[in-house]
């Protein structure tokens, strides 16, 4: 075995600076015939990994070979400028106004250039400045798949994406101008915002939206009716691009329709096989910076870590990385291949339902606050974590990453001391007050992950002594109920960095109605603090105010931190090279274009 330590710890995600940098010219640099496999723990399921259902780390892995963004984050971590895509300026301050420029040459995968409709589009959608007020989207979510149900009504405009009028583009509340050769959009923002160069995420194709929403045919027809729709808020067009925008990019197989899979990246995807794989090949059209080297890439869905490292031990995939548990590391060390450990972005939790959960038991602070209490966060570590790093340590802080500025700071204040060691007797009490026995967590977490399976157990033990009836909801399909209504009580899952944002973690989890906020917690003070955060420009009172964030979850009894996830990733260095994974999503996937098979394919 090769081993190779993963140079950034999990404090430089939280301390690194934003480094700009340009592209050089792209030359088409593809190995023609070569093939690689890489293995991944769950099964892609949505192209629009914007919505609340989408937003999982096995989507976005894949739409970030396929959808192109005017930037992206390297694995120093520092971002870098895509001008092979587009370039952007902030034009003035006061108030903040921020030009997108789409680049020459741009295309879809079908041909269709890309411009300012798509941008437009995206505005739309993540601004939510044209949604119908006050509409709660709520009832109409399946329980069973987390997705909007058939009588979802048809006359209003949705889009799922989360935004609030507070951060982000939910600040861009007017009309953007749009150039006079729609290649261009402008936004003016309502209020400063700190993270201006992250809102504009990957677009999607705004003709396949109009000619499956509004059925026509035409691509430039399609083009024309988004701009039409948007410019003159014609509600009855936008609800129904806001419908298909929300649901019409969810399969769990190729879809017929091949304009679903449309790429404006290197990679477009070619094949997937339900709970099998995805493929993704070369996009003939991309004519950007990042040119593929390898023509084909299949990322196959292993949920187990174990059945990870035999296929890649049986040469079925190049590159693994599972989550890590001591019998990874042991079957890793068996082998000749090349391993890269850790920490990553990302770190473990619950969160408790403050509001639709199964039984409505948390609803009551009193509960909440003591089946925290009974949480074994300690034991956890000991028994699972640290075995694979000896120095692990409970994460304390619901904010910072451990070790980054301002972490010591909160948790020595933030009231986490409290929940440092299970207290049955402090839980007892609680319920006694909140007059109720046996009361039932069922608790969703993913039914194919052993290590969660694990810690389930040792909570359920944990959670009996205080008379906690601790039941499982878990699920294969877990990503997709993440925030579905009466489907659970408490859920166990990891959050996992995707940039430096000061505003990447409180605005869109902790805000009322934000995207990442699956748990219907609500607090004015907080909503007035995340708002803060977004327009603060300065360091040190940006540190400020997320202390007083951390401090408020703690008290709210939002659930517990549990450990910053160590990191493995192997690769057969006969097989493939350029594998530099990052510690920021999508950690191995960043650079898929850099991959390069060691030996040309043969004939």
């Amino acid at each position: 075995m090769r081993i190779r330590r993963l140079a950034a710890a999990a404090a430089t995600v939280a301390a690194g600076a934003l480094i700009l940098s340009g592209c050089a010219a792209p030359q088409s640099e593809i190995v023609e015939g070569s093939s690689l496999a890489v293995a991944w723990n769950q099964p892609f399921y949505s192209y629009n990994g914007l919505t609340s259902f989408g937003n999982a780390t096995a989507n976005n892995n894949i739409t970030y070979a396929t959808l192109s963004s005017f930037n992206y984050y390297d694995n120093t971590p520092a971002l870098v400028k895509d001008t092979s895509f587009g370039t952007y300026e902030k034009i003035s301050d006061d108030p903040l106004v921020v030009k997108y420029t789409i680049a020459d040459g741009v295309k879809w995968s079908d041909g269709t250039a890309v411009d300012a409709s798509d941008l437009l589009l995206q505005w739309a959608a993540l601004s939510r400045a044209l949604d119908t007020p006050d509409f709660d989207a709520a009832e109409y979510t399946d329980p069973d798949t987390g997705e909007f149900t058939s009588d979802f009504p048809t006359d209003v405009v949705y889009f799922d994406s989360g935004a609030d009028p507070t951060t982000g583009m939910g600040l861009v509340s007017t009309l953007p101008e749009v150039s006079d050769d729609k290649k261009s959009i402008t936004l003016t923002y309502d209020a400063p915002f700190v993270d201006w160069e992250l809102v504009f995420s990957a677009p999607l194709p705004a003709h396949v939206v109009a000619k499956n929403a509004l059925g026509i045919d035409d691509n430039q027809k399609a083009k024309d009716a988004i701009f039409d729709a948007i410019e003159n808020d014609d509600k009855t067009a936008l609800a129904s691009i806001s419908s298909f925008w929300n649901s019409g990019f969810n399969f769990t197989e190729m879809p017929s329709n091949p304009d679903l899979v449309l790429s404006s990246g290197p990679y477009v995807i070619t094949d997937f096989v339900a709970d099998q794989y995805v493929t993704l090949t070369a996009n003939k059209q991309y004519t950007g910076a990042n040119q593929a080297k390898v023509e084909e890439i299949t990322v196959r869905f292993i949920t187990d870590p174990l059945a990870a490292v035999q296929a890649l031990q049986n040469g079925e995939v190049q590159v693994i990385s599972p989550q890590a548990t001591v019998d990874v590391a042991d079957a890793l060390a068996a082998l000749d291949v090349t391993v890269i450990g850790g920490y990553e972005g990302t770190y473990e939790h619950i969160d408790l339902q403050f509001d639709q959960s199964k039984s409505g038991n948390f609803n009551n602070p009193l509960i909440r606050e003591a089946f925290m209490k009974v949480i074994p966060r300690q034991e956890i570590v000991d028994k699972l974590i640290k075995p694979l790093q000896p120095d692990a340590e409970i994460r304390n802080s619901q904010v910072f990453l451990p070790g980054a500025e301002g972490y010591d700071d909160s948790v020595a204040n933030n009231g986490s001391a409290a929940y440092a060691d299970v207290d049955i007797e402090g839980a007892k009490a609680l319920l006694a007050e909140a007059g109720v026995t046996n009361p039932e967590v069922c608790m969703l977490f993913s039914s194919t992950n052993p290590r969660r399976a694990n810690e389930f157990l040792l909570i359920q033990q944990s959670g009996a002594l205080a008379g906690f009836n601790v039941t499982d909801c878990s699920s294969p399909d877990w990503g997709g109920l993440l925030g579905t209504p009466g489907a659970y009580d408490a859920s166990l899952f990891g959050w996992q960095s995707t940039s430096l944002g000061v505003t990447n973690g409180p605005p869109p989890t902790f805000t009322t109605g934000g995207i990442n906020n699956l748990n219907f917690y609500s607090n004015p003070e907080m909503d007035k603090l995340t708002a803060a955060l977004s327009v603060e420009f300065d360091p040190a009172k940006q540190i400020e105010i997320q202390k007083e964030i951390d401090k408020l979850l703690w008290s709210d009894f939002y659930g517990v931190t549990i450990f910053q996830f160590p990191s493995v990733t192997a690769f057969d260095p006969n097989a493939i090279k350029g594998i530099a994974p990052s510690t920021l999503a999508p950690t191995i996937f960043w650079n898929i274009w850099d991959w390069e098979p060691v030996t040309a394919a043969t004939e």
